[in-house]
Formats: C-alpha cells, sequence, structure tokens
C-alpha cells in the first residue's frame, strides 16, 4: 500500500526542528495554498446575465458588435437568462421573437453559465445535422475561445482524448451535446439537464419517424425532475402549426412594457402604433396609447432600460414562463423603425413577403385562409379576350402538366408583373404515359407558340410535369425533352418549408433496365404554399369597370379566366379546401383536402407556378420585368432567324436547341 513520506507531501508549515525559514526551500507551495484555498471557497452566486456581463466575450467572426457582452445593451433579455439560472425555480421557458433581438446570444451565455458555473449534461438541438454543425463552428467554438474561464474547462479540439468534437464538448462534470432534431439518435443519446431548442418551429413533424422531436428531446431531462431547465426559441410560422405559439399560449404568455417618455405610461409596442408620412419610411414615430404623443425612437434606450415584463395570461403549467418580443424592441443601431417600414412598404402585393414580415419582424404567426372560392362566382368573373391570344400584361408562359392514367392534362399560363396570371390553354392529351404518341404530342406542346397582343409570340418558358404517376415514364421523356425547358417535380405537403421550391436533385431513374449514372433532375414543390397562395389571390378585389375607365389596375397576383373555360375546370380548380385536423397526440395539423374527386386542374396550376418560381419570376429586378415588356413591344425584324419573335422553328444552323431558346430562366 502507498504510504506518504516527507519526500513526496509538500510541508505546510514547520515541523520538529525546523525554522519558517525552511519552507523557502519549497517551490510552489504559495500556489499551491492558493488553490486550495480557492478550492474551499463556494462558488459566486451568479445569475446568468450576471456572468454573461462578467466573464462573456464577443467574436468579431461571431458578432457584429465585438467586444465584451453587456446586458444593458438588451434589457429584456435579462429576466429570460436570469430564469435559466438554478436558483429560479423556473423548469421551462418559452421565447416567441423576431428576429435580431439578441436571443441567439443570450442562449450561448447559458452553455457558458453551464459550462463554467452549474456543469451537467447539456442537449442543444437544431432543425437540422448540418445546422448543429454549422452553429458549432459559428457560435459555439467562438463562445469557448474567447473566454479564458471556459477555454480552460473545454480542451482543443486536437489535443488527444480532449473529448472536444464538433458536435459534442466535454467539460469537468458535464457535456453539451449538438444535434439536429432530424435526428432521433442524437435527441434520446443521453440524458440531459438543460435542453436548448433553437429555432423549434423549423423542425420536422417528426424525427426519423420516431416521433415530435421537441417531446423526444424534453424527455431526456425528466430524471433531473425539478432541476431541469428547458428553454425553446423560435421565430413563429403559421398558425395552426407553430409549435412556439402553441407552447407561448399555454404559458403566461408575457409582454415586454416600457414607459411612455412623456407621460409615463407602460404599454408593450405593437406595429399598429407605429406611424409615418406615406412614401417617408424616414418620418416613422410610435405613438403612445395613453396620450398620443409620437414618440422618436431616440428614447428607446430609456424605455428598454425602464421596461418590465409582465404576464398577460394564466400558465397552464407553473414552471413555464413564456416571452413574445417583436423586432419594434430592437436596440439603436440594430434594426431601426425605419428599416421596419421600409420592410413592410417592400412587401406590398406579395402575400409571401408579408408572411415573412409577420414572421421575423413582428414575431407573429401567419394565418393561411384556404376556404375554397365559389365556382360558380369565377363563372361570372369570366373575362373575353381573343381565343388563344396571350393578353398584353402576360409576358411569359409556363405550362403544369398532370400525368394519369388516361390521359395527360396540360394547362399554360400566362405571368405577368406582380404574378399577374391568365389562362391561356388547356390541352387534354388521350391516352397515358405507356402509350408513345401521348409523348409525343407532349413534345410537340413544346415548340408550339400562342401569340401575343402585342404581335409576339411566345413559346412554353418552363414546364414542370409531375412524377406521382409512372415516374420512370415522366424522367425518361423529361430527359428526351432536355431539363432547360422540362422540370419533373415532386409534390410534398406541408407549410413549414424554407422554400416552396427546392432542388433539383439527381434522382436514380431506368431506362429499358438500365440504371443511369446521372438520372433525372427533379424538383421539389410545397404544393400547400401554392395552393393557398392561389386561393389568396382568387380572392383579391377587383377594380370596377368605373375604376378602370379612370386608370385603375389589377392588384398583383389577379387570376384572369377566360370565357371559354367550362364548368368542369372551374370545379377542378376550387375542388380543395384546408382544414386544420388533430393528430393522434393531440397536435393541429394543417392538411388539403378534397371537395371533389377530380382536381387536375388546381393541380396543373400548382405545377405551372412552379415552373414559374424555378424559371425566377419571384426573384427578377424591375429591369427584367421592363426587358420583357420593351420584347414584346417590339415588332418582328427581318433580322431575326424564325421570322418573329420568340417564334418556333428550326433552330439556327450550327446552334443547339437549348442555346437558341436563350438563358435559364426564361426564353423570350
Amino acid at each position: 500500500m502507498y504510504a506518504p513520506t516527507s519526500t513526496n507531501l509538500p510541508r505546510s508549515g514547520p515541523t520538529s526542528g525546523e525554522t519558517g525559514d525552511d519552507l523557502t526551500d519549497f517551490d510552489g507551495e504559495a500556489e499551491i495554498l492558493r488553490t486550495w484555498g480557492a478550492g474551499l471557497s463556494p462558488d459566486p452566486d451568479l445569475t446568468v446575465s450576471q456572468w454573461a456581463d462578467q466573464h462573456r466575450m464577443l467574436s468579431g467572426r461571431a458578432s457584429a458588435e465585438p467586444g465584451r457582452y453587456r446586458t444593458a445593451r438588451t434589457p429584456y433579455m435579462r429576466e429570460i437568462m436570469d430564469r435559466l439560472s438554478p436558483g429560479d425555480p423556473t423548469q421551462r421557458i418559452v421565447f416567441m421573437k423576431a428576429a435580431q433581438v439578441g436571443a441567439t446570444e443570450a442562449g450561448n451565455n447559458w452553455i457558458g453559465f453551464a459550462i463554467h458555473q452549474a456543469p451537467g449534461p447539456m442537449l442543444a438541438v437544431q432543425p437540422t445535422v448540418e445546422l448543429a454543425k454549422r452553429n458549432s463552428r459559428q457560435r459555439i467554438d467562438p463562445l469557448i475561445d474567447e473566454s479564458p474561464e471556459l477555454r480552460e474547462r473545454v480542451k482543443p479540439a486536437r489535443s488527444r482524448d480532449a473529448g472536444n468534437t464538433m458536435l459534442s464538448k466535454e467539460f469537468a462534470g458535464g457535456i453539451l451535446i449538438m444535434t439536429g432534431a432530424n435526428s432521433a439518435v442524437g435527441l434520446r443519446s443521453t440524458p440531459a439537464r438543460y435542453i436548448f431548442l433553437d429555432e423549434v418551429d423549423a423542425y420536422p413533424a417528426s424525427a426519423d419517424e420516431e416521433g415530435d422531436p421537441v417531446t423526444l428531446a424534453e424527455a431526456r431531462s425528466l430524471t433531473f425532475a425539478h432541476r431541469r431547465k428547458v428553454l425553446l426559441v423560435s421565430t413563429p410560422t403559421i398558425r395552426g402549426l407553430s409549435r412556439i405559439e402553441r407552447e407561448y399560449e399555454a404559458s403566461d404568455q408575457r409582454r415586454f412594457f416600457v414607459p411612455c417618455p412623456h407621460c409615463g405610461a407602460m404599454q408593450f409596442l405593437k406595429f399598429d402604433r407605429l406611424r409615418w408620412q406615406k412614401g417617408r419610411p424616414e418620418t416613422a414615430e410610435y405613438h403612445c396609447e395613453g396620450c398620443d404623443a409620437a414618440i422618436a425612437e431616440h428614447h428607446k434606450t430609456a424605455m428598454l432600460e425602464g421596461g418590465e415584463w409582465r404576464a398577460t395570461a394564466t400558465a397552464a403549467d407553473p414552471t413555464t414562463v413564456g416571452y413574445h418580443l417583436s423586432a419594434l424592441y430592437s436596440p439603436i443601431g440594430w434594426l431601426s423603425w425605419e428599416r421596419i417600414v421600409r420592410a413592410w412598404d417592400a412587401a406590398q402585393g406579395s402575400d409571401e413577403a408579408i408572411k415573412a414580415f409577420r414572421n421575423t419582424i413582428l414575431g407573429e404567426t401567419w394565418v393561411e385562409t384556404g376556404e375554397a372560392p365559389d365556382w360558380q362566382r369565377l363563372y361570372d368573373r369570366r373575362e373575353h379576350w381573343k381565343s388563344g391570344t396571350v393578353p398584353a400584361g402576360g409576358l411569359f408562359l409556363t405550362a403544369g402538366a398532370d400525368v394519369q392514367k388516361d390521359r395527360i392534362e396540360v394547362d399554360v399560363w400566362a405571368w405577368g408583373r406582380g404574378l399577374e396570371s391568365w389562362l391561356v390553354d388547356h390541352v387534354v392529351i388521350e391516352g397515358g404515359p405507356d402509350r408513345r404518341d401521348a409523348w409525343s404530342e407532349l413534345t410537340a406542346l413544346l415548340d408550339r407558340s400562342w401569340p401575343h397582343e402585342r404581335g409576339a409570340h411566345l413559346r412554353i418558358a418552363r414546364l414542370a410535369i409531375d412524377t406521382g404517376y409512372e415516374a420512370p415514364a415522366v424522367y425518361a421523356w423529361s430527359r428526351s425533352a432536355g431539363f432547360a425547358q422540362v422540370s419533373p417535380v415532386k409534390g410534398v405537403e406541408g407549410f413549414n418549408r424554407s422554400s416552396p421550391v427546392s432542388g433539383p436533385t439527381f434522382v436514380d431513374a431506368t431506362e429499358g433496365g438500365k440504371r443511369l449514372r446521372r438520372g433525372a433532375r427533379l424538383w421539389t414543390v410545397a404544393v400547400s404554399t401554392f395552393k393557398a397562395e392561389t386561393y389568396r389571390f382568387l380572392r383579391l378585389a377587383r377594380p370596377t369597370e368605373e375604376e378602370m375607365a379612370d386608370g385603375a389596375a389589377f392588384p398583383p397576383g389577379s387570376v384572369h379566366l377566360p370565357h371559354w373555360v367550362e364548368n368542369e375546370w372551374l370545379k377542378q380548380f376550387v375542388a380543395e379546401q384546408l382544414v386544420t385536423v388533430r393528430t393522434k397526440r393531440g397536435f393541429a395539423r394543417l392538411e388539403w383536402q378534397k371537395l371533389r374527386e377530380r382536381n387536375e386542374a388546381l393541380d396543373c396550376r400548382v405545377y405551372a407556378r412552379a415552373a414559374a418560381w424555378i424559371a425566377g419570376a419571384d426573384r427578377w429586378p424591375n429591369e427584367k420585368w421592363r426587358d420583357l415588356e420593351d420584347q414584346l413591344g417590339a415588332a418582328p425584324t427581318d433580322t431575326d432567324p424564325a421570322g418573329q419573335i420568340n417564334r418556333p422553328g428550326q433552330a439556327p444552323q450550327g446552334k443547339r436547341r437549348s442555346d437558341w431558346l436563350g438563358r435559364r430562366g426564361g426564353w423570350f
């Protein structure tokens, strides 16, 4: 058994026969005594916000304002952070917020505090594993590197057996595990006292088909009972689908009340109290609810300092608190009231832009309205223009093709500024995908042109074709027709997608039993988004004949239907309705349900709309639209090889068809 001797035991005082002067012979004794004394001293009783003010440094590569973190910069974050402190009895903190309010850095402060002051197992969840890796590189690594207290507790990744990897950081007494909500394995990997769920509204409905990611993650903390802390943070998305809104509404629904600099009335900021002169966002001022006096933005700093959180409801669970904050509170130097007004003005005319404004600026959910319009009302609104002609406002054509067992249905739509649209043609090709002539007729449709009211001729810029039925046949035809003009699409349900169209991705396809090395270029389309948009466009108010005589125009997004369209087509066009259904676990979910069996007209519209998105119409600048208008206003010239503008015919000798059709994004 090991026995200590005088040679391996440091001396802290004189022994028999020694004097105090002999202690100077022992190197490092003072450091040992200091460390020993420090170990006996209790840790300072800090809250998360106090820790951040003392120890947090913001890196220049991870923050727009590098340097020491100051809670006073965002006073509304103090209470939220302090609820995460071990001394606070709150177990669940819900934060429904806008962008640019400092929530991410507050969450990182909590991570740093836990590593330094209250170590324990922590789980940090991003929407996907890839985002978790990016957050680790861009946020967590700088958090550790810039703080000496954290740097000495988390070993550098390059050291042997450091326990420091891309998705895990070990430290004395705990570990930080980072994962994505799409990984069931990551969510159930280990018990966790602390759980940080970031951007929960972007989480998938199920993690690897094993259940709700939030439920799976929170289950990791149940063994810690009252000592657990769960932070849920997100910008909201769609009413009825938003996780963060559901959690917030079950909480005590706290709002940040600030004093009026004129009368002292406490109030939380609302967008409808922000007022400005039309066309002059720089005049934006907030008007007090109490005295209606105008409040200039330079008062905001003092207002935030005097603000306080107040509950506006009673929580279902007393251990849960909820907070809501809009970007109206964004501190001076971040997002100004003027920029908010400019964003609002720029969003007008686009439901998608207004939706983004409500989500990211106001921190509120967007209400999707999917009530089917009355087909008879659409019948009465049909318009007269020359059959087979593209009206003056139409600037390019797209088509949507729906493949059925015994036919292929195609609708050709013209699109103009503001995504105003006109149904130009409805084509039914008899025979299903097993009939070779059907594909030949569809190919011929790509080569067809439609006369424009201004004298030019337009071809289909892009055709989107559904792959839901007989996908291999669709892939084979798309490949032969050319992906420059044809886009195979796959419809997916759900609104919580970063983009209504994503891709393209290469999919395996077989031709005569042979697997192709690089398959078809498949686009994924969020059909729910485009169906809801179509119904919104159909409900837009239209100018009267008198207003049009005075120069009034149709609002952006207006849908124009020709006089020749039949009742059956109109019934198909509004054949679905958006309803709210409950899952087995009690969660609300929006779902499109058929009101009648046939809905080809609505599907073809969605695919044609997706084709316009793929062509780039949603992102074109004003110069692009003006260029299209100029081209359509020009008369045909003798130098045009085809004898007309955009008229189909023989390609100029020596050029491939894709070359003379034009650049991606349209053929004009």
